[in-house]
């Protein structure tokens, strides 16, 4: 997932409803792709989460690559790439996207989609926190109780499971903190991707490489071997289920307002939440129940209020 673009603005003026619906249709295409993710990524379980976040660094720079080709921004690339002071945060923003994607991808592998799907919902209201911590937004009494509930949500969890939900927090803090650095640059999401796909292609291509001489491909399963067809191109299309939803959600985002791209963001939890219990069959107690109620409790009166102060 992303964050929604600067440029997007709160309400898409003079836009004829053929453009919007247009706008929906994308956005609804976007959160259902993430959404299903877990499916997808459940298909290359056989090959290990470095292995697959490789292939996904590199196949993602060649789909972004030919993009920005294709739509005339190179010279809008190669701005961002000469100024220092925008690099400087897509280096953080690298080392944070990088950390969300190796921690989906093992939570899909180790049966704790249901954990990340709960990352996910907290991270709007991390993203409230942080924008009053380092941005010095100010917070209404709903913002704040909402945040009061998802932490509620996640001691409930810590106390009664006897373990911290680190891999939900991983994923909403470091796509939060994510977010906070592209709101900094303000550069468009193709650009931004090509840029950190770029950043992290010479050890993804390494890995890869060092992977192929030593025979370690696929876990060392594959001996002196190549991937099967099958995985191949499994493999190939983790640039196309990552480009792709990018490309549609800023497409749906300038086309909506901000508020309905706002409350259509939690399709993709759901989405993954209905996989985990039905699809995965992973374990969903009393106490989860519990603790996402608060969270969801949470995002409903965070949803109100926000949609009572755009409106």
């Amino acid at each position: 997932m992303t964050k929604i673009p600067a440029n997007s603005g709160s309400e898409p003026h003079g836009l004829p409803d053929k453009e919007k619906q247009k706008g929906l249709l994308a956005a609804l295409a976007t959160f259902g792709m993430w959404g299903v993710f877990p499916l997808y990524f459940k298909a290359l379980s056989h090959v290990p989460v470095l292995e697959v976040l490789a292939n996904r660094i590199l196949w993602s720079l060649v789909l972004v690559s030919i993009l920005i080709l294709a739509t005339g921004r190179l010279e809008k690339l190669r701005l961002a790439i000469t100024n220092r002071s925008v690099m400087k945060y897509f280096i953080g923003s690298t080392l944070l996207i990088a950390a969300n994607w190796t921690t989906f991808l093992w939570a899909v592998v180790n049966d704790r989609v249901l954990e990340a799907s709960l990352g996910y919902y907290i991270n709007p209201l991390v993203s409230v926190a942080l924008g009053m911590i380092f941005l010095g937004e100010r917070l209404n009494r709903w913002q704040s109780f909402a945040i009061f509930l998802a932490i509620c949500s996640v001691s409930l969890m810590t106390i009664m499971l006897g373990q911290l939900p680190w891999v939900s927090l991983v994923l909403a803090f470091s796509f939060g903190f994510y977010g906070l650095l592209r709101k900094k640059v303000e550069a468009e999401s193709t650009i931004g991707l090509s840029i950190e796909t770029g950043l992290l292609v010479p050890f993804s291509l390494g890995y890869i490489i060092f992977l192929s001489v030593t025979d370690g491909l696929q876990g060392g399963a594959l001996g002196d071997g190549f991937y099967s067809i099958e995985t191949f191109l499994l493999l190939a299309g983790t640039g196309f289920v990552t480009g792709v939803p990018l490309i549609l959600f800023s497409y749906g985002a300038q086309r909506l307002r901000l508020s309905t791209v706002g409350l259509m963001q939690y399709i993709a939890p759901t989405i993954q939440v209905i996989l985990a219990v039905f699809v995965f069959k992973e374990q969903f107690s009393f106490i989860q129940l519990s603790a996402f109620s608060l969270i969801w409790a949470g995002l409903l009166v965070y949803s109100i209020d926000g949609y009572r102060n755009r409106s």
